[in-house]
């Protein structure tokens, strides 16, 4: 038996990839940009996709036309993306770094974070030091879009394990709430013939409400909350939890 150490260690990205990053996933990600409103940028926009992964979002962003900057500290994460990137015949500039630490001051239009990337770090001020930066490296009147699983629709699925299988490979995922709904732990073990994979993953969860009064206090404002990427309130009926803000000055 093998243990990754999460987030931030390369092996889990490598080890769990294809559950990650499946082909459902990047062509969920073509279609989203393709429909959605939230989605719809100018032109040519400067996007920066900040926690780009394999380039899910990055590499169809580049396709349709946008200057597309994709930033990750997995170094195996960032190869995939170059690769798809390349097999696109598209231009991305990828740059790995910590999402606390990157900024290039009012040099994009739009700050994309994608599919929960949001809410890693152990200490909330790292976390609150990222939407720091998003707003830093907007230009005034640049777009921020951030998608994550909001804590509301994680209170009605964190439910028995989730069991997963892609061929002959098998994954359970067991979740649990800890510090009064502050974070959320994830213990995943992936079966793979006779090797057996775990990672236990964990963090910081939150609320509608949390995450706007987080954006307000990083500076951004024209807050606007959604249920998923088609523009749907964030009511009984959300599928995602999708913050929209503007940097003002």
């Amino acid at each position: 038996m093998t243990r990754t150490g999460g987030f931030q260690d390369d092996d889990f990205w490598i080890e769990f990839h294809d559950f990650l990053f499946s082909e459902q996933r990047h062509t969920q990600a073509e279609e989203l940009l393709a429909t959605s409103p939230l989605l719809a940028f100018p032109s040519g926009a400067r996007v920066l996709d900040l926690c780009c992964g394999p380039g899910v979002f990055t590499v169809p962003l580049a396709r349709r036309g946008h200057q597309v900057t994709g930033v990750d500290l997995s170094p195996a994460l960032l190869e995939r993306a170059r690769k798809h990137t390349a097999d696109a015949g598209v231009q991305v500039t990828y740059v790995r770094a910590d999402a606390r630490a990157y900024t290039e001051p009012a040099a994009f239009d739009v700050v994309l974070n994608m599919f929960t990337s949001f809410g890693y770090f152990e200490d909330p001020a790292d976390n609150a030091r990222v939407l720091r930066t998003m707003r830093d490296s907007l230009v005034p009147g640049g777009t921020l879009v951030l998608d994550l699983a909001g804590k509301e629709l994680l209170a009605r699925r964190v439910t028995p394990p989730k069991v997963v299988r892609r061929g002959d490979d098998l994954m359970v995922q067991t979740d649990s709430v800890l510090d009064d709904w502050a974070r959320l732990s994830s213990e995943w073990v992936l079966v793979r013939g006779e090797r057996v994979t775990r990672a236990t993953l964990v963090w910081f969860v939150y609320s509608a409400v949390e995450l706007r009064r987080m954006a307000e206090e990083a500076g951004f404002g024209r807050i606007e909350v959604f249920g998923g990427f088609d523009g749907r309130p964030y009511d009984e009926n959300a599928e995602r939890l999708v913050l929209r803000a503007v940097r003002e000055e």
